[in-house]
């Protein structure tokens, strides 16, 4: 990696597709700014790295069309592409130009561990960065949902050691911080020498406090998100008792509310056991905010499974929900189905989803209006606990956490 920087005094990063890759990117840019390199535009830089997505067919198309256009418009930079699309189709991307450099990710990232383990990991703090910081703790998937390729693309799980996640966050905890966001292809599956999620959640809490400086709130901790079956009784017991600081929100991927397209999908549950939790969830925190994925148009998905995932999704009462119109993903099972669905159908269905995405977010936004919630102040705008953005009547300072009643 060092002889690609050799001649670089400005860099890009393009970030394609999750919250994973977001944090990735964010991370990349802290260690090139460790090394002397200033962040800048596309059209200026010597050193543009784009970190693809390989999550649908489409995923990797845009991919492709980034180098493309990184190629195109920084005529004489030198265009690195990692991620997982280039972990699928390395060759690929290496034929698109002789400026392209295929980087592998774990070697972008072996620099971060080493500086991980000596303590000198660099903070991602600044204009350069986003307010609220995430860390990763955790890559790679055991499972394997047949309409999935990120399990090829990622590898097994695999956790970062516990100590070193505590140390990072403590650095962060310790700048004042206002959220963390802790992140992972499947958080849950986080485990390191007998220690698990609901373990390194409990000694963030208690390091943010202990960090707290007098007249502050604590730093506050978010999940992104989370498996269904990965929410224990201590996972309940932290949002319920920690009074906001570990965010009474959760996003839990329902991805159907047909048990029986559930069961096709590999997914571990079925619709009623997703509701069982849904309901212990709300009579443990009532005020909880539960956010969601779903797929619309998986293959064979008849009206009758898609009417149930409709009724799932309000009883849920989500209070976001993304929909992902199904994409026929080479190299999964799912895409060898001959019940391939009419795309019209589909896109009908996404839109038909989104319809009722947006009532039951408005509905949840009122259900919270004129309640307390602590605010992450990030200029005009600012993000609740439960996952709302809110316009501020006023200037705040930038990260900072403020208790406000919701309009």
């Amino acid at each position: 990696m060092h002889e690609l920087l050799a001649n670089a005094e400005t860099f890009a990063v393009i970030t394609l597709g999750c919250k994973v890759n977001r944090v990735e990117s964010d991370t990349l840019s802290a260690l090139l700014m460790q090394q002397g390199l200033k962040p800048t535009s596309q059209d200026e830089a010597d050193l543009i790295i784009v970190n693809t997505c390989t999550v649908t067919a489409d995923a990797d198309k845009k991919a492709r069309k980034a180098v493309r256009g990184a190629l195109r418009r920084a005529p004489r930079a030198l265009v690195i592409a990692t991620g997982c699309s280039t972990a699928m189709h390395r060759e690929a991307f290496a034929n698109l130009g002789q400026r392209v450099t295929v980087v592998d990710r774990m070697d972008l990232f072996d620099q971060l561990n080493r500086l991980r383990a000596e303590g000198q990991a660099p903070l991602r703090l600044g204009a350069a960065f986003r307010t609220r910081v995430g860390i990763k703790v955790q890559d790679g998937c055991n499972n394997a949902c047949t309409y999935c390729i990120v399990h090829t693309a990622r590898g097994p799980a695999r956790s970062v050691p516990f100590e070193q996640i505590i140390e990072e966050a403590n650095s962060y905890f310790e700048a004042g911080v206002g959220e963390l966001v802790l992140t992972g292809i499947d958080l849950g599956a986080y485990a390191y020498e007998g220690k698990r999620l609901p373990q390194l959640v409990e000694s963030m809490l208690e390091s943010a406090v202990s960090c707290q400086g007098k007249g502050e709130h604590p730093t506050r901790i978010r999940l992104s998100s989370i498996e269904p079956l990965s929410v224990n009784d201590r996972l309940i017991e932290l949002l319920a008792e920690s009074e906001g600081q570990l965010c009474r929100h959760l996003h839990l991927p329902l991805q159907s509310g047909s048990s029986k397209v559930l069961a096709q999908m590999a997914r571990p549950y079925n619709g009623n056991e997703f509701i069982a939790l849904v309901e212990r969830l709300y009579d443990a925190v009532p005020n909880l905010s539960l956010s969601t994925d779903i797929i619309c148009g998986f293959p064979g998905e008849t009206q009758a499974d898609f009417d149930e995932t409709l009724q799932l999704a309000r009883a849920a009462r989500f209070s976001k929900i993304h929909v992902f119109p199904y994409s026929r993903r080479a190299g999964t099972p799912a895409a060898e189905r001959a019940d391939q669905l009419d795309p019209q159908l589909i896109a009908e269905r996404a839109a038909e989803l989104r319809d009722l995405a947006h009532r039951l977010r408005d509905e949840d936004r009122r259900r919270r209006s004129g309640t307390k919630e602590l605010v992450l102040c990030e200029g005009a705008t600012g993000l609740t606990e439960s996952y709302h953005q809110i316009a501020l009547g006023r200037t705040y300072p930038e990260g900072s956490l403020t208790l406000m009643t919701l309009p």
